[in-house]
């Protein structure tokens, strides 16, 4: 074989690699943002993100094989919306995840016209706190949840897909009860708030 022989070879092995390599790259999903609207500003110094939701990485949970998990999606959310306004105050908040679980249950047909299935139940559940220097606290907590249900012989790409989705729209749910339940709950902490409730 010739040296002109040898580099073509090796031009052309070294495109097809890069061409399998385009073809197995995984699809981008965006990640949700909620800085479309203003966020909610809270009369303390600080706010502090955190979350004691550990993952196990075995089914029946499968949080982990989301292409943004509800967890990530949750950060996201109490970055965008919560604010920290008074640096003068001795006030901190507190975002708490408890739980961001995905689970999958796998569901028989009625009869044998119909495909089994596989049920998706997502779990969001969260705290927030306000905490002085002297240790009183208030706080809000929520807990949203989805379920979503497919043929059991779905594709992984169309999971991806149908997760991803049902991540955006538990997290849209989310988003507007928990701005109510600031709101209500935490009224007095909310920078120029003009909510009064009666208990």
């Amino acid at each position: 074989m010739s040296f002109k022989s040898s580099c073509l070879a090796i031009m052309l092995v070294l495109s097809a690699c890069a061409t399998q390599k385009e073809t197995a790259e995984p699809k981008r999903y965006n990640e949700p943002r909620f800085n479309e609207q203003a966020p909610i500003e809270l009369l303390v110094n600080k706010v502090d993100i955190t979350s004691e939701f550990s993952p196990s990485f075995t089914r029946p949970n499968v949080e982990h094989l989301f292409p943004i998990s509800l967890e990530r999606a949750a950060r996201i959310w109490a970055t965008d919306r919560l604010k920290a306004v008074d640096f003068a105050s001795n006030r901190t908040a507190e975002f708490i995840i408890k739980d961001a679980s995905v689970t999958e249950t796998e569901e028989k047909a009625s009869d044998i016209f119909h495909k089994d299935s596989l049920k998706y139940r997502a779990v969001l559940s969260t705290v927030l706190k306000v905490v002085d220097a002297n240790g009183s606290t208030a706080q809000t907590s929520l807990e949203a949840w989805r379920e979503l249900t497919m043929p059991i012989d779905t594709p992984l790409d169309q999971k991806e897909k149908y997760w991803h989705e049902m991540v955006q729209k538990l997290m849209a749910e989310y988003d507007a009860k928990m701005q109510e339940n600031i709101e209500q709950y935490l009224n007095m902490y909310v920078k120029n708030s003009t909510s009064i409730f009666e208990y």
